[in-house]
């Protein structure tokens, strides 16, 4: 189905909630109004851009210039993954959703923080903002739960044998996560994005695009595994064994934080009707698919760029993610007045807990039944 055609509605069942959004909008403006803050990055949100950065690039410093020993520089390549994972997580996913900065040149400037670990910011703004933010959960438009045929994330997916073992067998998929950003994916999503007619949303054209990655690529590839391969004292294979450790640490944080927000229990999964209608408020929607974790873990929080606060991501991708916590007792205590769900895991250990039991589920049966089991 085409994207044009696909809406959301409010049904008459819940008319009650048609001003839900609108009122929590006004009452979140109202926070940042009396307290006279912006509800962009703030200075904290700065020392940690340059700790993210710092962790990834000075231990690459590091193991090319001072450590000659096996285990350090193992150690560096470790660090650099967990330096890319936040990198994503908490800096270019602000400035990609124009949430870093009201200046739109620094956003723009932040965002390109992607391309230093191998991804496309054009790619993943249409990927994540265009269409996971709006159609989150809905197969065959959200790509984070379309992911080829290896998983089943939707009930309105296939299901095939070999899922019955997929929440054994994920964790190790999403250690890949990154290394096909920077080696297939974004030339399958350029592909697909030029078929669907979506890069015009980026105001970029499809030669512009392919010349951009390609070029990226090779300077990704030569100072991140070249510049090891010829200076560090890894032999070549070591080298190999270092960069493929990097990716998976990444990849696999980035996947432990994203799916276990969404593939979870209390997701309803909407389906669009013949003529595209899905029957209900975005809003609500959103509720409805997505969930937070450990709340209360402050360190844990900081990390992740506040992404474990989903809910209040997915209502405001445009506030930047160091406000999420304050303005989370207005959503809630919103949610609640207008008997929505608000979804949240005590701790990130109960959050992917329920999402392991949501890939068995999804593993086993046609048909998952609606669990709202969140805590």
């Amino acid at each position: 189905m085409d994207l044009s055609q696909v809406r959301y509605s409010n049904p008459e069942h819940e008319t009650g909630h048609a001003d839900f959004y609108k009122v929590l909008r006004k009452r979140v403006n109202q926070y940042f109004k009396d307290n006279n803050i912006s509800r962009h990055a703030n200075a904290n949100m700065v020392l940690k851009s340059i700790f993210m950065v710092a962790l990834y690039i000075v231990p690459l410093v590091f193991m090319l210039t001072f450590f000659e020993s096996t285990g350090m520089i193992l150690l560096m390549w470790a660090l650099m993954g967990f330096g890319m994972a936040g990198i994503g997580l908490s800096v270019m996913h602000d400035a990609n959703h124009n949430a870093y900065s009201k200046n739109n040149r620094i956003n723009t400037i932040m965002s390109k923080l992607l391309l230093p670990i191998g991804g496309s910011p054009v790619n993943w703004r249409i990927q994540h903002n265009v269409l996971h933010h709006t159609y989150t959960n809905v197969t065959g438009m959200d790509e984070d739960i379309d992911t080829g045929i290896l998983m089943r994330f939707s009930p309105n997916q296939p299901l095939r044998k070999g899922h019955k073992l997929q929440h054994v067998y994920a964790w190790f998929l999403y250690g890949f996560m990154t290394i096909m950003w920077f080696s297939t994916k974004d030339y399958v999503q350029l592909e697909r994005y030029k078929k669907k007619d979506l890069l015009k949303t980026q105001n970029v054209t499809y030669r512009f695009m392919l010349i951009s990655i390609i070029i990226t690529k090779i300077f990704y590839i030569a100072i991140f595994f070249g510049l090891p391969l010829i200076f560090s004292s890894l032999p070549w294979y070591g080298v190999v064994g270092g960069f493929f450790l990097m990716h998976f640490i990444a990849g696999l944080t980035l996947g432990m934080i994203f799916q276990p927000a969404h593939v979870i229990p209390s997701s309803n999964y909407p389906v669009p009707d013949k003529t595209g209608n899905i029957e209900t408020d975005w809003a609500v929607s959103q509720l409805m698919n997505t969930a937070n974790f450990a709340p209360k873990s402050t360190w844990f929080s900081w990390y992740v760029g506040g992404l474990n606060f989903q809910v209040e991501h997915h209502l405001f991708p445009n506030v930047c993610h160091v406000h999420y916590s304050s303005i989370s007792h207005i959503v809630r205590d919103t949610c609640l007045e207008y008997n929505l769900p608000y979804f949240s895991y005590k701790t990130f250990a109960d959050a992917l807990l329920e999402h392991g039991k949501m890939l068995y589920r999804l593993g086993h049966k046609e048909q998952v039944p609606a669990m709202v089991d969140a805590k």
